[in-house]
């Protein structure tokens, strides 16, 4: 009887697919999770200083909840080969996990959690999404896992901002959507003559990156608000603002209007650094534009013409485009504010 059930199941095809799923899909998915899950919660840390039980896990992470559900769940970790146990403790044992414990991994850790915590719902909810006419709102992020894991292409950010700033002379800079702080802080250690202002539209993100800088000795150069840029009217006195990797948290009909107004924050000759994702690039920058997409508050990555197309709209001359990583589809572009004479010549 039991071979015939097995025949007719396997003969219908249903059992085979379903296996060749959970090889090919599943486990891979169930494992990303998991290392997401573990990575974000701090039990990665935790295991990368050493063997820990549950109790002291539990106690290190600040769980007061039944414990015998965080065994349940490590011990998942054990049976997707990421974690092994011995005499009750808890260790590492993946290779991946491993290398998402170390603290010069973080960026690609926190990468993994943006997908497994963002692009995989768009994915998943998408259609259901439109059925019920609902959208994804900020609310839907976590902002300071968006820090972390831009830090995974610091490197060529970085390498923009060198070509830009100039290294010695006074120089007030203007940062929008600064996140973690960081390239407000990279550019104020390539001159030390820089004073800037920081604005983030998310409040616990200007929070974090004011308290980083003060802890690095900045908070008397580089002062940072919780602001909405379109809200911010000040005096045309920046020499360069910069927009790292949030142009597409603006709808695409605003972006030209957007532009204006950074242009009328800028002195005369003064530049605008932007870096960003553009459209055709790989697969994840590729879901991160469908989730501005499905947003109520941003839109699509920019097409790289299109977006230079919209800084000469806005009144920008002088703009350049530059691919920063070799096969990608993430650029640099640079514009200038025009003084009155470039106005008058062109009159």
């Amino acid at each position: 009887m039991r071979f015939t059930t097995l025949t007719k199941v396997t003969a219908g095809g249903s059992l085979p697919l379903l296996l060749s799923l959970a090889r090919t899909f599943a486990t891979p998915v169930y494992r990303a999770a998991f290392l997401a899950g573990a990575s974000g919660s701090g039990v990665l840390a935790q295991l990368a200083a050493g063997p820990r039980d549950v109790d002291t896990l539990a106690d290190a992470l600040g769980i007061t909840a039944d414990r015998t559900l965080l065994r349940a769940w490590l011990d998942l970790g054990v049976q997707l080969g990421e974690l092994s146990i011995d005499t009750g403790c808890y260790r590492l044992a993946g290779r991946t996990a491993k290398a998402l414990a170390r603290p010069r991994n973080d960026a690609v850790a926190a990468a993994l959690e943006e997908v497994m915590r963002f692009h995989v719902p768009v994915l998943l909810n998408g259609p259901a999404m439109l059925g019920s006419s609902t959208r994804l709102t900020l609310a839907d992020q976590d902002g300071a896992i968006i820090a972390r894991s831009s830090r995974v292409i610091a490197a060529f950010v970085e390498e923009a901002v060198e070509r830009v700033l100039d290294r010695e002379a006074p120089l007030r800079l203007l940062e929008i959507g600064c996140g973690s702080g960081d390239y407000v802080r990279y550019a104020a250690e390539l001159n030390p003559r820089l004073t800037a202002l920081a604005v983030d539209y998310q409040p616990e993100v200007a929070a974090a990156a004011a308290a980083d800088l003060t802890a690095r000795g900045l908070s008397d150069r580089i002062e940072v608000r919780h602001a909405d840029i379109r809200d911010l009217h000040l005096e045309p006195q920046f020499d360069l603002i910069t927009m790292h990797n949030n142009i597409y948290y603006f709808p695409v009909d605003e972006r030209i209007k957007l532009l204006e107004h950074a242009r009328s924050l800028l002195a005369p000759g003064g530049r605008i650094l932007l870096t960003t994702s553009c459209r055709g690039g790989n697969l994840s920058t590729e879901v991160l534009g469908l989730w501005f997409e499905f947003a109520d508050f941003g839109g699509p990555l920019p097409d790289a013409t299109e977006l230079a197309g919209q800084l000469r709209q806005a009144g920008f001359e002088e703009v350049a485009v530059r691919r920063l990583i070799p096969g990608e589809q993430f650029c640099s572009f640079v514009a200038a504010n025009p003084r009155p004479e470039s106005r008058e010549n062109r009159a």
